[in-house]
């Protein structure tokens, strides 16, 4: 997958997790997820849980502590799913 790809993914995966739209519509690789789009941080577990499961992957503890914004959040996804079996 590219990264336009995740990111277009990704959005649809944050979508849930904030009530203001039209930040998400504009989010690019350096929006924070919690500065930005106020998303608070029990949210931010539910968007990694959701982010395993839409990509079947899985994130642990030091990857998901890097996901604060989107383009660390593209990073990990990318990296986990080039090294899936």
């Amino acid at each position: 997958m590219t990264r336009q790809e995740i990111l277009s993914e990704l959005k649809k995966v944050i979508a849930p997790y904030t009530a203001n739209k039209e930040l998400l519509a504009g989010i690019n690789e350096d929006t924070d997820l919690i500065k930005d789009l106020k998303i608070n941080s029990a949210n931010l577990v539910d968007i990694i849980i959701d982010a395993e499961a839409k990509y079947n992957i899985e994130i642990d503890y030091d990857s998901a502590d890097k996901m604060i914004n989107v383009g660390t959040c593209i990073d990990v996804i990318g990296e986990k799913i080039n090294t899936r079996g």
